[in-house]
């Protein structure tokens, strides 16, 4: 018996949890398949998950398909919840790609798609609703092959497609020979000489499939059942089983964090070796400790029982205290980064009731824990919080949450954008312990230099190590990456070097017969407060530029809606790249400020009569409209204004 870890992934509403209803009901999970509409399905489970129709957070089912024991993690299809998907990516063994044989390959797909292939999680692709009207399978698969990935093998074809009699055929076409001998020398020396066995053409069919060089596509329909036995066989002899070091080092990864009925964290965790028992203390989260009060592991369905969580399996842990998304359990695995664009948006949350300000930054404190992507920024002098958000339907989930598990009524200020800032240039400055204006007991000297994009923040020495105890190096630099989160116009400054060139303090002293006196000896905090106050001065004579969100998109249209196009796409700020026309239609790309894509959506089905379909999807970071000036208000004690910054750090203004 082995064990695989599954992901199920699509663009909303390709009938991802549809899919998942069958394939538990086809292996005798459960009696009754639910429907998404009526929100009656195993993995979505919350109420607003039911209300809408959509997955929201990820689930975890259960089951078996002959000697595989298979963990389903059913995730969230809708853009605005990626960051859902994006902590199941490095728990899987595999993938199931769903997509509409409908609506075709989506933005979403694409996005996806283009993880998986990167990461190199082995995939499967099922092409859904071929028993609806307008279904287009080889259409689908033509725009599969050229916006997905060339290095697909059809599984078989359908029959009579559009109609609840679809079937699917299966039957391996004489075209799979060219994708594979692709990646088979072995297997193109067969055929040269004079011929290929079946054993040995499926045997290299699993074998790429399992290093996610070629992607087997499967047709079908969750709704009818039709194709769903050969998936199920895809599944088990296509995909490879999880690692199950049960005689190595305790090593996890905690994918998702929920709160329990008394308000406890619950973990879930993916065990790449070793075991974990009740009672047992294990190290997590890069230092912190704890004992595990409860194990409860995933068994046929959704239900769980306790016992042991060994490697390769999925289970839930109680009693680790501050344990967060992404923490390693036991041996540290490499961290994984973000696969995903972080968050481009935010609002300010205000609550309904004036009396519930601290209650709501209990709440938001508690969902940020839940989620990493979700950001919060606290405005201590007007008293707001700040939430970042992928769209505006993640904004009505943390609306609904708030008021279904906390009790909270609240809105939502404008929703904005969220730029960043670059260096322009060099600039440097320093500070010396004991000279005017300076009132810490330190020297700080820091040079700011611009970095290539992408690059984020690196922080370098060019003093000695040894020349000052190493605290005190360590607390310029987690100050320094602190405070860069606001930088000259108040945003996050990224894709930068900042260099220390200067270092001092006094050592530890006391007057005679007495302890020690830190009005004479520096401490960690000399250097916190001092670092803010040189770092700014050394980015404000560097310059900084601001640089707002950028979303690649793809717009077809009827070519005679063009000319309404053009001049919309103008006033939006969107530059198209290039533009293709096939037969009636047309197709550009370009790209659109990430304030302006939403005015796009509800603008599209007027100008094109309800036929224009768009892509889109944040590609990069561009310099703001000369002339325009993107302010953000500060939250911290603004070093860029000496005085008020130094009465609230130290209540006097110099030495």
């Amino acid at each position: 018996m082995h064990t695989l870890n599954l992901g199920i992934l699509a663009h909303v509403d390709a009938g991802k949890t549809s899919l998942t209803e069958r394939l538990l009901h086809t292996v005798g999970i459960i009696d009754e398949i639910g429907s998404v509409d009526d929100g009656s399905t195993q993995t979505d489970s919350l109420a607003l998950e039911r209300q809408r129709g959509i997955t929201i957070k990820s689930a975890v089912v259960s089951f078996e398909i002959d000697d595989v024991t298979v963990n389903l993690i059913d995730t969230p299809g809708h853009p605005d919840f990626i960051a859902e998907v994006e902590r199941v990516l490095s728990v899987l063994d595999g993938a199931v790609l769903v997509v509409s044989a409908v609506e075709g390959v989506q933005a979403q797909t694409r996005v996806l798609m283009r993880t998986l292939r990167r990461l190199r999680v082995p995939t499967l692709v099922f092409v859904n609703k071929i028993d609806r009207r307008g279904a287009r399978d080889e259409a689908v698969l033509r725009a599969v092959t050229e916006r997905l990935t060339p290095a697909v093998v059809p599984m078989g074809r359908t029959v009579g497609q559009g109609t609840p009699e679809a079937r699917f055929a299966p039957g391996l076409t004489p075209d799979v020979l060219d994708v594979l001998t692709d990646h088979d020398d072995l297997l193109l020396t067969a055929y040269v000489e004079g011929g290929v066995p079946d054993g040995l053409l499926r045997a290299a069919l699993a074998d790429q499939t399992r290093q996610a060089l070629v992607h087997p596509v499967f047709f079908g329909s969750a709704m009818t059942g039709a194709g769903v036995h050969e998936l199920i066989a895809g599944i088990r002899d296509l995909l490879p089983a999880g690692e199950s070091d049960t005689e190595g080092q305790v090593s996890g990864t905690v994918f998702k964090v929920e709160r329990g009925r008394a308000g406890e964290r619950v973990a879930y965790a993916r065990m790449f070796s070793g075991a974990l028992r009740t009672r047992d203390r294990v190290s997590f989260g890069g230092g912190r400790e704890g004992k595990v009060t409860a194990v409860r592991v995933f068994e046929r369905g959704s239900a769980a029982r306790d016992g042991l969580l060994s490697a390769g399996r999925i289970g839930k842990l109680w009693g680790l205290d501050g344990i967060r998304i992404g923490d390693s359990i036991g041996v540290p695995r490499p961290s994984y980064e973000h696969f995903f664009a972080p968050p481009t948006l935010e609002t300010v949350v205000v609550p309904n009731r004036p009396a519930d300000k601290g209650a709501l930054h209990t709440a938001l404190t508690q969902l940020a824990e839940q989620d990493p992507l979700i950001n919060l920024r606290l405005d201590d002098t007007r008293r707001e919080i700040s939430v970042s958000l992928y769209g505006e339907v993640q904004k009505e989930v943390v609306q609904a949450t708030l008021a279904d598990e906390f009790g909270l009524d609240v809105g939502f200020r404008e929703t904005t954008t969220i730029c960043v800032e670059r260096p322009v240039g060099s600039g440097a400055a320093v500070e010396f312990n004991g000279k005017e204006p300076n009132p810490f007991l330190a020297t700080v000297g820091l040079r700011v230099d611009p970095a290539p994009i992408g690059s984020g923040v690196e922080f370098r020495l060019e003093v000695e190590l040894g020349a000052m105890p190493y605290a005190f190096f360590k607390a310029v630099e987690d100050t320094v990456k602190e405070t860069l989160d606001q930088g000259i116009h108040g945003w996050r400054v990224t894709d930068c070097t900042v260099t220390m060139t200067h270092s001092g303090y006094s050592p530890r002293q006391s007057h005679a017969h007495q302890g020690f006196d830190k009005s004479m000896s520096s401490t960690g905090a000399d250097f916190r407060g001092l670092t803010p106050l040189v770092l700014m001065e050394a980015l404000r004579e560097a310059g900084s530029q601001v640089y707002e969100p950028m979303h690649g998109f793809r717009l077809e249209a009827p070519v005679d809606t063009l000319g309404a196009l053009l001049p919309v796409l103008a006033g939006l700020r969107a530059v198209p790249r290039t533009t293709e026309t096939r037969g009636t239609s047309c197709v550009l790309e370009g790209a659109i400020p990430a304030a302006q894509v939403h005015g796009l959506e509800q603008q599209l089905p007027g100008l094109t009569s309800g036929e224009g379909e768009l892509e889109a999807a944040f590609d990069h970071y561009a310099p703001v409209a000369r002339g325009t000036v993107r302010e953000r208000p500060r939250t911290d004690h603004n070093p860029l204004n000496r005085k008020e910054y130094l009465l609230n750090v130290t209540r006097r203004i110099g030495g």
